[in-house]
């Protein structure tokens, strides 16, 4: 049960009230003065404080602001004489919970100290829950020991505290958005909105309305008034992804808001404050697209004011077998399958992969072989046809042996298609039944889920 610090100078009241608490099952602790509560703020586990506003050594009003000051945790409820009631009005708007008149009815005390567990309980949810979000959100999420991954997180790093403008430079499936919620959770705005949007995803009207908001009756079915997203980032992050596929036009009002902090709905005449940190991302030369007239020049030098390289997954190999085992684990949780492990073999058509899709692409590849997987170790019936082909192109010429895995590969492939059944694959193979279980047994194919 939570405890109480109850600070009164009149010993028989304190008495009274310690005795109505603790039935309760509150833990008290009780103190005559300022400077005694003070010491046993320091010393115990205070959850909450019940104080007289009149003090032999200082006024509960003040105590109020240093207690919140020192311990912001701690809810106050003040005690106040008739008459005084502006003294718990004024102990209030410096944090105190609540207050009771003094010679009031006592039966009032309980409910308002339940009131306070349920407040206390309610922030400590909430403070579990925002932990747990900022391992999920934060660079605690992203994996990788390569010197190039950790350059790039040892920058973002740096700059993330600030207001700094950051643009994140990388190939498609590189992290880029993982990053920008590193930055923001370790940022002074972890608090308030990451709002994310992807500029290739709407032609230039809809991206207008979706960045900017519109009031109503600014265009047809604009029948009500539309926040846009930047002002739902407001006093939080804004990551705008593929920020070279922006409209010219919609440049020049992002350039507003940058320079400004200001932006106008559409079809409005009075602009709007925001207060927005916004990191953007691109995966396009941008320096080349400025000097071709495709990207604004002073947009461009605004929004470059911080500059992260993300590496390709291909120039930081080293971290595959870390980065696949952790989606092994991940998918195997959620697919409520029974993988543990990865072969050799699995493992090395992974790393002769040149991953144009980089982090992302191994990801989806990872999901697919858990869903497919047959038992508790990854092989590379588990990986798709082209990936295992790919590697059979790079290990020598052809052969007898690489025609048979081709075979191999496309009776895999089939099986596959048809969820492990085996008549479907045989007649999709254009083959026996009997066939289709003679080469399986030739080639070592199993598949326990038909």
């Amino acid at each position: 049960m939570a405890s109480v610090l109850l600070v009164d100078d009149e010993e028989k009241l304190r008495q009274l009230l310690k005795r109505i608490i603790s039935l309760e099952g509150f833990t008290v602790f009780e103190a005559g003065n300022v400077k005694t509560a003070s010491r046993l703020l320091e010393k115990e586990t205070i959850d909450i404080l019940l104080c007289d506003v009149k003090l032999p050594d200082g006024n509960g009003v003040d105590f109020t602001a240093t207690v919140k000051e020192k311990y912001p945790s701690v809810e106050i409820i003040l005690l106040t004489a008739y008459g005084n009631i502006a003294d718990g009005v004024q102990a209030m708007k410096k944090g105190a919970l609540d207050y009771i008149i003094k010679g009031d009815d006592n039966d009032k005390i309980i409910p308002l100290l339940n009131r306070a567990v349920e407040k206390i309980d309610l922030h400590n949810r909430i403070d579990r829950l925002q932990k747990q979000v900022g391992l999920q959100l934060g660079f605690e999420n992203i994996l990788g020991n390569a010197p190039l991954i950790q350059d790039a997180i040892g920058l973002a790093k740096k700059v993330a505290p600030t207001d700094t403008t950051v643009m994140l430079l990388g190939e498609t499936g590189t992290g880029k958005e993982v990053f920008a919620q590193a930055i923001h959770q370790a940022s002074k705005r972890a608090m308030n909105a990451f709002v994310a949007l992807n500029c290739s995803a709407f032609n230039r009207e809809l991206l207008e309305s979706e960045l900017f908001g519109h009031v109503a009756g600014a265009f047809t079915n604009a029948i009500k008034d539309k926040r846009g997203l930047i002002e739902e980032a407001n006093e939080g992050t804004l990551f705008l992804d593929e920020i070279g596929e922006m409209h010219v036009d919609l440049q020049a009002k992002l350039l507003r808001v940058l320079e400004t902090q200001e932006f106008i709905r559409v079809g409005d005449t009075r602009p709007t404050k925001v207060n927005v940190r916004i990191i953007t991302a691109t995966n396009r030369d941008l320096d080349e697209d400025t000097a071709n007239g495709k990207f604004r020049q002073d947009l461009f030098y605004r929004l470059n004011v911080f500059t992260i390289r993300l590496p390709a997954l291909r120039d930081r190999k080293k971290d595959i077998p870390l980065l696949a085992k952790f989606f092994m684990e991940r998918f195997t949780q959620k697919a409520n399958q029974r993988v543990t492990d990865m072969n050799k073999e699995f493992m090395d058509h992974l790393l002769q992969h040149d991953w144009k899709g980089n982090i992302r692409e191994l990801k989806n590849i990872m999901e697919r072989a858990v869903i497919l997987a047959n038992g508790p170790t990854l092989t590379i019936d588990q990986l798709p046809l082209d990936l295992q082909v790919a590697n059979h192109k790079i290990k020598g010429t052809m052969s007898a042996f690489d025609l048979a895995s081709m075979e191999k590969l496309h009776i895999q492939r089939v099986l596959n298609h048809a969820r492990g059944n085996k008549t479907e694959t045989a007649k999709l193979l254009n083959i026996g039944l009997t066939t289709l279980y003679r080469k399986m047994e030739e080639y070592g194919i199993v598949w326990n889920q038909a």
